[in-house]
């Protein structure tokens, strides 16, 4: 059974957060919040994680997992990012955008895209997504908590615990999550190139 976390949308509690982290550790997967809608995560080196999310969403092997970041220090170690991309990139973050860029080789053969050696990256703007992402002190390999027989994403913490209870190892639940996933912009030939229209605004990207 998935262990439930009722977490504070804006004074997350430490011991919750410091108890999913130590699930995380122990090669845990889990469900929580997002800027954008609920995702699943887990460690950058937890195989059997990544087979999970891909067994619970019914994703094959060319389905592109996302590296949520703390900050972009640390988004900068997984991805190559020139002058005009940074700029970009730094005047949209933290927020509702994943990035497709060139991969550093700090990033695990397995999450890049097998031709071009590229992968997502996004810096989530929500207070308990950053708290987790402060204590574990590395990405979380994450997808979009989005069913197969689902059109959105759920949106409450208690509905997901009922669905996935043995499943997941963890649920945080800080409020009701958004239904829409995060506009994708492939930065991999230089300029932007939308892929996803989703919750961040893609203006600056057209």
């Amino acid at each position: 059974m998935a262990r439930y976390f009722d977490v504070h949308p804006a004074n997350p509690q430490r011991r919750s957060i410091g108890q999913v982290i130590d699930i995380l550790r122990e090669d845990g997967l889990i469900a929580y919040p997002t800027d954008s809608c609920f995702a699943l995560g887990c460690q950058l080196g937890n195989r059997d994680g990544l087979d999970r999310i891909r067994s619970i969403r019914h994703l094959d092997d060319r389905h592109h997992f996302t590296l949520v970041c703390r900050d972009f220090a640390q988004l900068g170690q997984l991805v190559i990012v020139d002058n005009a991309v940074f700029r970009a990139i730094k005047a949209s973050t933290p927020g509702s955008y994943t990035f497709i860029l060139p991969a550093t080789k700090e990033v695990p053969r397995r999450l890049m895209h097998p031709k071009k050696k590229t992968v997502g990256v996004r810096i989530p703007d929500h207070v308990v997504a950053q708290a987790l992402l402060a204590e574990l002190g590395e990405p979380l390999v994450s997808s979009t908590l989005l069913l197969p027989d689902q059109e959105e994403p759920m949106t409450q913490g208690w509905e997901i615990k009922e669905r996935l209870d043995h499943v997941v190892d963890a649920v945080i639940d800080s409020g009701e999550c958004g239904t829409e996933p995060t506009t994708v912009i492939d930065f991999s030939d230089g300029a932007p190139e939308i892929v996803r229209y989703g919750a961040g605004d893609p203006t600056r990207f057209e």
